[in-house]
């Protein structure tokens, strides 16, 4: 049987790392802002307001993948330990809930 081992942090430094997960999601927003402002967006009073969209699309994106992560996969443990819900440091992001 074939079991791949990977490792899930891309980048280290010092004690920061960095990891596969969140650089995809930075490519995605990125590439999401660029296609947006370059080939979807004409005008140049819409374009400014593109940017205060994104914005609230990112921390949609932090919010509702911690919160989704909460609820869907670990929800008894964050039921009995709410403050834990705040140290996103630890990780757990869902993909379900940032989608939401």
């Amino acid at each position: 049987m074939f079991i791949i081992n990977f490792d899930p942090v891309a980048i280290q430094i010092f004690s920061l790392e960095i990891r596969w997960y969140s650089l995809a999601y930075i490519f995605g927003i990125l590439t999401g802002w660029y296609l947006g402002k370059k080939y979807f967006i004409e005008n140049h009073e819409i374009k400014e307001k593109f940017d205060d969209y994104l914005t609230y699309i990112i921390l949609s994106i932090i919010i509702g993948g911690r919160l989704g992560y909460v609820i869907f996969y670990n929800f008894d443990y964050y039921y009995n330990h709410p403050i834990d819900i705040l140290k996103i440091w630890q990780g757990g992001m869902s993909f379900h809930g940032g989608l939401l």
